[in-house]
Parts: structure tokens; C-alpha cells; sequence
């Protein structure tokens, strides 16, 4: 099978190129080489290589940025999946577009899940840009896959659980005057990289369509989960709880992030693991990798 991987430098791009090259023809692109808000080369682009599958990894995620940065925001999240769509209606090659929990709204009571039939309602410009590359990748194309998923981490680019380890690692050497809070009130589940590319190899093999859930199995705070993480590390740490009104941010984050993989279990077809169970492997793959970027970054 040949598969085209945009966003092929960032966390999931990564993870998915190098599994999915084990046994298929993987095609890497990222920008300059290919913008996927430009309808006349990206059309250009994918006709030259016509792949069986397009997997858009390509996203704007910064969160926060997103909400002064906002025409960055929705040609990225909004108008490249549009044109994606659209490219895979007219070519014939199957899109899985990889999207967010920050498409709900996080009101319904933890530890409840959401499922894929769940109502949608974005608080941020981040939610409210994915949401709108959802929407044109259900209207637009035939052969789809929009995939939810949440609190993703890998050993490749920046995330929560490398940030956490930089800063325990800070306020060990007494570099941090106040110690470190982690909000301790927005529920969800770490998802590692790794397993959900080899999830979507899974959906390869399957003829699932449409809206699909795919998360670690329970849940966790963000203050539980850096203190599993780090102790899993064997790093001493101060981190302390906090609430989400006590470290405000500029984009309105779900206070429930916990999804449901509904239609994954239902078909039997789920790879995913225990969040904890994912992350003492990640550990024990990358613990030395990991403390060598961290302490780097602190000289």
C-alpha cells in the first residue's frame, strides 16, 4: 500500500512514518515540501505520487497561539482538510484525518467518556478550527476517517511529559523559586504516539468510516498522570496540584477530555493499552534518550 504522511516531522508523523514503512510504501511530507492550504499544489502533489491513503497529521497546535493566531489556526486545521477532501474525492485514495478532544466542550461529568456520538462544542479557536476541518472532511470526502484522539506524547518534539521532567529536573537544582503546579481539576487520557500510529495501521486493514475515538484505556489528571510519569522516571519532584482557575491560560481547555473508543472496541480492533501501561514501556524505551534532551536543555 502506498501512504502519504503529511505533518511528517511532528509527533504522530513521525511515529507513523517509521512503523508504517515497515510494510508499506511511506511517502513523508511536511512544509516546504508540501502546504496543504494550497489547493493547486497539494492536487499537484498527490496526483504525481497517488497513494491508496493520505494520513494528515498536519495540525496548528498551538493551543494557545491559536487564539490571536487565528487565520494561521484555520488554514492549517480548517482549510487543509477541506482541500484534502476534496483531493480525495477527485483522486480516489482513502484520508484519515487525525483530530481532538478539544472539539467538546468538557461539561459532561468524570470520569464519564465521550463517545463518537456525542455533541459537539469547541471552547477555543484550537476546538473550533479542528472542529471545522472535521465537518469539511465528513461533507467533502467519501472514504474517511476523522480520528479523535488526546494528550498525546512521544519521544520526538514537545509535550507535556518532557516539559514536566525539564521542570522537575529545574526545580531539583533549585532553578525554580515557587516549585511547580500542575492542574489537577481537566481529566483525559496520555496516549502515546507510537500505539496510536499502530492503531491506524490497525484501520488500514478495516473498512471503518467516519468519526472514530482513539485514546489510552482510563484516565488520569494532568497532575496525576506527570506524577506517575516522573516517579516511573525515579525522579524526586515538589509538584504540587492546582486548579485550572489557578493557572489560567489564553485558550479555554475541556475540563473532561476522556474519550470513549466506542467504535474500536466494538469492532474488535483496539491496540490501546492502560495510559500507565504505555508509559512505564515508553520509559523503559527512552529513559536515557529522554533525561539526556532534558538536562540539555538546562545547561
Amino acid at each position: 500500500m502506498k501512504i502519504l504522511i503529511t505533518g511528517a516531522t511532528g509527533q504522530l508523523g513521525r511515529d507513523c512514518c517509521a512503523l508504517l514503512a515497515e510494510g508499506h510504501m511511506v511517502i513523508a511530507c511536511h512544509g516546504p515540501r508540501i502546504d496543504i492550504s494550497d489547493g493547486k499544489s497539494l492536487l499537484t502533489y498527490i496526483a504525481q505520487h497517488q497513494p491508496d491513503v493520505v494520513i494528515n497529521c498536519a495540525a496548528y497546535t498551538a493551543v494557545d497561539a491559536c487564539e490571536t493566531e487565528r487565520e494561521q489556526a484555520w488554514r492549517v486545521n480548517a482549510q487543509g482538510p477541506e482541500l484534502l477532501a476534496k483531493a480525495s474525492r477527485d483522486l480516489g485514495f482513502r484520508l484519515i484525518h487525525v483530530s481532538t478532544d478539544y472539539v467538546f466542550d468538557g461539561s459532561l461529568p468524570a470520569p464519564q467518556a465521550y463517545t463518537e456520538e456525542d455533541a459537539t462544542n469547541p471552547l477555543s479557536e484550537y476546538g473550533r478550527s479542528k472542529l471545522a476541518g472535521e465537518l469539511a472532511v465528513a461533507h467533502s470526502a467519501s472514504d474517511y476517517v476523522i480520528l479523535r484522539t488526546a494528550w498525546l506524547y512521544s519521544v520526538h518534539g514537545k509535550n507535556f511529559l518532557k516539559t514536566m521532567l525539564r521542570l522537575a529536573l529545574a526545580d531539583k537544582a533549585g532553578r525554580l523559586a515557587s516549585g511547580v503546579q500542575v492542574v489537577n481539576d481537566q481529566f483525559g487520557s496520555l496516549t502515546w504516539s507510537r500505539t496510536l500510529a499502530r492503531q491506524i495501521e490497525r484501520l488500514l486493514a478495516s473498512d471503518i468510516k467516519g468519526v472514530v475515538h482513539a485514546t489510552a484505556d482510563g484516565h488520569s489528571t494532568w497532575f496525576e498522570a506527570a506524577s506517575y510519569f516522573l516517579l516511573q522516571m525515579g525522579i524526586e519532584h515538589n509538584l504540587s496540584p492546582c486548579t485550572t482557575s489557578e493557572y489560567p491560560t489564553p485558550a479555554h481547555r475541556p475540563a473532561n477530555s476522556i474519550l470513549a473508543n466506542t467504535r474500536l472496541d466494538e469492532a474488535g480492533i483496539s491496540v490501546f493499552k492502560h495510559w500507565q501501561e504505555d508509559i512505564d514501556s515508553f520509559v523503559a524505551n527512552h529513559k536515557t534518550e529522554l533525561l539526556i534532551e532534558a538536562e540539555a536543555s538546562l545547561s
